[in-house]
C-alpha cells in the first residue's frame, strides 16, 4: 500500500466526512429531543445551496469579482440561507411534526417522508431538474505539505463543521435554552410542569438543526461547485448514518460518524472502487450497530416507563 496515497485519501475522506457532519448535527438534534427520524432534513440541506445560490444571484457581479470583502459576503450569504432555512424547519415541525407527537411512530415517519418528496419537488419547480453550477467567487489557493495537497475548500469544509459542533455543545450545556432542550430530551411531561414551554423548545430545536442544514448547502456549494434538487436524498441518507453510527442524540458522535463515513468513502473509493464504496460503508454500519446498539459514543440508556 503507497503510504503518500493513503494519507492523501485521509485528507480527502476528512473534508467529504466534515460535509456529512454537519448534516448530522441537525438529526441527532432533533432526535435527542423528540426521537423523530426526520428524514426531510437532507432536503433542508439541499434548500440551503438553493438559497444561497438565490442571494448570491441578486449582488453585483463586482462585489464577487474579488476583493478583501469575499469572506464577508460569504458570511452574511451563509447567516442568511442559515436563517431561511431555520425558518423553513419551524414550518414544518408547526404543520407537519407538532400534532403527531403522540401518534404512533408510523404515522410521523410517513410523515417525514412526505415532506421530503414535497420540498424535492418545490425545489425541481424552482430551478429545473438539471444539476446547477455554484458560483466559486472564494479563493481557494492549493496547499503542498510533506507532498499531501488540500485547498482552502477543504480547510473550510472541516473549519466550519469543527466550529459548528463546538458552538452547538456550548449552546447545549451553558445555555438556559440549552437545558431547556436536555430537559424536554428526558422527560417531556415533567419538563412542562417545570414551566419550560415545550412547543417552543421544540420549535427552537429544529430552527437549529435546520440552520445548521443551511450552512451544510452554503458549503456544500462552494466545495462541490455545483447544487441539485436531488442532492439531499443522498446526503441527508449518509449524514443519518453517520449520526447512527456515532450515537444518535450524541453531537460529537455525529461529527465522529461524519468522519468515519467520509474515510471510509474516500478508502474504499481508491484501494477497492467507487462501486464498493455504500456497501462498505453501510455493511460497517449493521455491524456496529449489531455490537454496539447505541453507536460508538452514544449510551444505552433505560427505557421510560
Amino acid at each position: 500500500m503507497d503510504l503518500h496515497t493513503l494519507f492523501q485519501q485521509l485528507i480527502n475522506g476528512v473534508a467529504h466526512g466534515g460535509m456529512y457532519a454537519l448534516i448530522a448535527l441537525g438529526y441527532t438534534m432533533v432526535y435527542g429531543i423528540i426521537e423523530l427520524i426526520n428524514f426531510a432534513h437532507g432536503d433542508v440541506y439541499a434548500l440551503g445551496s438553493f438559497f444561497s445560490l438565490a442571494i448570491l444571484g441578486l449582488l453585483p457581479a463586482s462585489l464577487l469579482a474579488g476583493g478583501p470583502m469575499l469572506w464577508v459576503i460569504a458570511f452574511v450569504v451563509i447567516a442568511l440561507a442559515a436563517l431561511l432555512c431555520g425558518i423553513v424547519g419551524v414550518l414544518i415541525e408547526r404543520l407537519a411534526y407538532r400534532r403527531l407527537r403522540n401518534a404512533p411512530r408510523l404515522a410521523p415517519l410517513i410523515t417525514a417522508i412526505g415532506v421530503s418528496l414535497i420540498l424535492e419537488n418545490v425545489m425541481e419547480l424552482w430551478k429545473g431538474d438539471s444539476p446547477i453550477s455554484f458560483p466559486q467567487f472564494l479563493p481557494n489557493a492549493q496547499h503542498d505539505v510533506a507532498g499531501l495537497t488540500f485547498n482552502n475548500y477543504d480547510v473550510l469544509v472541516v473549519a466550519v463543521s469543527v466550529v459548528c459542533m463546538i458552538a452547538l455543545n456550548i449552546f447545549v450545556y451553558r445555555t438556559k435554552l440549552g437545558k431547556a432542550m436536555r430537559a424536554t430530551a428526558q422527560d417531556r411531561d415533567a419538563a412542562q410542569l417545570m414551566g419550560i414551554n415545550v412547543n417552543s423548545t421544540i420549535a427552537w430545536t429544529f430552527f437549529i438543526g435546520s440552520a445548521l442544514a443551511g450552512i451544510a448547502g452554503f458549503i456544500s456549494g462552494t466545495y462541490y461547485g455545483t447544487t441539485f434538487w436531488l442532492n439531499g436524498y443522498q446526503a441527508g441518507l449518509k449524514a443519518f448514518t453517520a449520526a447512527v453510527l456515532g450515537g444518535i442524540g450524541n453531537i460529537t458522535g455525529a461529527m465522529l460518524g461524519g468522519f468515519v463515513i467520509g474515510i471510509v468513502e474516500a478508502l474504499t473509493a481508491q484501494f477497492i472502487g467507487n462501486q464498493w464504496t455504500e456497501v462498505v460503508v453501510f455493511s460497517i454500519l449493521v455491524l456496529i450497530l449489531i455490537f454496539r446498539p447505541s453507536g460508538l459514543l452514544g449510551e444505552q440508556l433505560p427505557e421510560k416507563v
